[in-house]
């Protein structure tokens, strides 16, 4: 979620300038075979996952919360700005292709209907209230609107979940559905009557990657977990970051947000006809460097990746309490050292959001079970 250029309000719902932020391939359909080789040292009952696919869900969901945490910072550091840039662009673009990976069995089946809407609808529902009531009671406004058309926030990823799931069998039947979808993302930045509701221009800028992991295997995961491509991605990483360090003082955020179409942010609309393609093309090559070196194994924090969802939706709480309540307004905050204790903080704090302690208070409204609101023949 530094254009940073300008901050974003914290008074207004995600049309106003605000990082796209994040999340995780909710509700995921039960995990495809492994790519590479089975990782080793599972504790017993995980033998069915992928270490490799939860050891990228947990650090893809640790990118989002540093990205939050470092937004108040880049306006005094021109190296967390480009730290800033670089993960801004591709850590959404990875979850979404993961996400597209994970719903290649999506059908239309009445149990994966009724993932679908347990596992996203009724979190959208529950936090997209609860944050509204937040809002309200942090900042004494309790006229605040509350309208499930415009998700705050974090909540844009799960109405863009929604809509790709229920899309998966078109994109599945098309033959080449990963160029129709850029051509849809390349439509949406070129037209500004779009409108914000259900923040369907992200929903339609960031729908490549996902049609995308629809239609990878797993061999191509385990082609990028070579030695060869890991050397490679290292000057690749280098480079980008150098790059956003020299464009940092001038480049625009919101080329990474998508929130709008390419003329909100100053340029003639037939820009997004290049850009577009442009920005996919640079959110690949750094998605796959990232999951180039994403180990394999089972380690410490691969359980975690089974709970980013609940990472992703309860930390917007403490990034919006820590714009509510000024936290960053302590000067000592903006040198190095108190830029490498956010970061800290934000690994920490997301660390803990995903553990199986927080998993189980909150799993009545991130996963509920609801067998009774469903057919039990059907679902």
């Amino acid at each position: 979620m530094a254009q940073y250029n300008s901050p974003a309000p914290t008074t207004e719902r995600p049309k106003a300038p605000r990082p796209p932020d994040a999340p995780q391939s909710g509700a995921a359909e039960p995990p495809a075979r492994s790519s590479g080789p089975p990782p080793t040292g599972r504790p017993p009952g995980t033998a069915h996952r992928n270490a490799y696919f939860d050891n990228a869900k947990y650090l893809t969901i640790v990118l989002v919360a540093c990205g939050h945490a470092w937004e108040p910072l880049t306006h005094d550091s021109r190296a967390v700005h480009a730290a800033y840039l670089t993960v801004y662009a591709f850590h959404m673009p990875a979850f979404a292709l993961i996400s597209g990976y994970f719903s290649r069995s999506f059908d239309m089946a009445p149990g994966r209907l009724k993932r679908l809407l347990t596992g996203v609808v009724v979190p959208y529902l529950v936090f997209e209230t609860a944050y509204t009531l937040f809002y309200r009671s942090a900042q004494d406004d309790p006229g605040y609107p509350f309208s499930l058309l415009d998700p705050w926030y974090v909540m844009w990823f799960l109405v863009a979940l929604f809509i790709w799931r229920l899309t998966t069998p078109i994109w599945l039947a098309l033959r080449h559905p990963v160029p129709i979808a850029l051509g849809v993302a390349v439509l949406a930045s070129v037209s500004p009557d779009l409108g914000g509701d259900l923040s369907l221009q992200r929903v339609l800028s960031f729908l490549p990657y996902f049609v995308l992991g629809l239609r990878l295997r797993a061999e191509h995961f385990s082609r990028l977990r070579t030695w060869r491509v890991r050397v490679a991605a290292l000057p690749v990483a280098a480079l980008t970051l150098a790059a956003a360090y020299w464009a940092s003082p001038w480049f625009d955020a919101g080329w990474l947000y998508h929130r709008g179409s390419v003329e909100g942010l100053g340029v003639s609309r037939w820009v997004g006809l290049v850009s577009t393609p442009a920005l996919f093309a640079l959110a690949l090559v750094l998605t796959a460097c990232f999951l180039a070196w994403v180990p394999g194994r089972h380690m410490w924090c691969t359980a975690l990746g089974t709970g980013t969802m609940y990472g992703y939706l309860l930390h917007g709480f403490i990034i919006k309490a820590s714009r509510f309540w000024g936290w960053y307004d302590r000067p000592w905050l903006h040198t190095p050292l108190g830029e490498l204790l956010v970061t800290g903080i934000a690994v920490a704090g997301i660390t803990l959001l995903c553990t199986s302690p927080v998993r189980r208070v909150f799993r009545s409204v991130v996963e509920p079970r609801m067998d009774w609101a469903f057919n039990r023949a059907r679902a």
